[in-house]
Parts: C-alpha cells; structure tokens; sequence
C-alpha cells in the first residue's frame, strides 16, 4: 500500500507562491492517479487538482485555473502543487491523495470518495 506525505505548507502573504510536495512510500506514484485536496474547518474536502493514472490528463478547480499546477516527477516519486498568486481564501489544510490506475478524462471534477489513499496534511495559510 502506497503511503503518502505532505510538506511545503506555511504561512504566506497574498499574491506570494507555495509549492506543495506529495512523497510517496510503499509504492509509484507514476502508477496512481494523484489530487490534490483542500479542507477548511467545518467545510468538507474539496477537489483542487488533479493527475491521471497512466495518460496524466490534469484538471483543476475553477477556483485556482490559472494559479496552480499538478505536475509530477516520477524519478523522484513526487507530485507537486504549484500555487501562485496565492489569495486568503486558499487558506486551507491541503491532502494528497492517490488511487492505483485511475484514468480521468477531461474536465472531470475530484471526488475524495475516488481515492483510496491519503496523506496527513499540510496547512497552508494566506493572511495580510
């Protein structure tokens, strides 16, 4: 069983990047579909990016098309987030999340019920 971990999560002014890791062990990210999932207290898990198994097709929220991107490095068994022109409402604590050979299409929108595996998260926080 892959087993997953965040990091690069902090505390950034408006307008400031981050770029999130998803490291994996027990397992090849490159063999997994991979998203990216933000949680704010109260709310559930939302849908921010995501990587297909096998054919890499990525899809994104509206909310952050243009300011993220999902890419992964497969030497390294890691998934990132780049997130640029970051905004107080992305304040959030964000999940990776994996599923062994999940093909998406496009414009599919990130389920948390579609991945099986998840990591323990990394807060990311946006304030003046």
């Amino acid at each position: 069983q892959v087993q997953l971990m965040e990091s690069g999560g902090g505390s950034v002014q408006p307008g400031d990047s981050l770029t999130l890791s998803c490291t994996a062990s027990g397992g090849t990210l490159k063999d997994h579909a991979i998203g990216w999932f933000r949680q704010t207290p109260g709310q559930g898990r939302e849908g921010v990016a995501t990587i297909s198994a096998r054919n890499d097709i990525t899809n994104y929220a509206e909310s952050v098309k243009g300011r993220f991107t999902i890419s992964r490095d497969n030497t390294k068994n890691i998934v990132y987030l780049q997130m640029d022109n970051l905004r107080p409402e992305d304040t959030a604590v964000y999940y990776c999340a994996a599923e062994y050979r999940f093909t998406t299409h496009w414009g599919y929108t990130a389920a948390p019920n579609d991945f099986g595996y998840w990591g323990p998260g990394t807060q990311v926080t946006v304030s003046p």
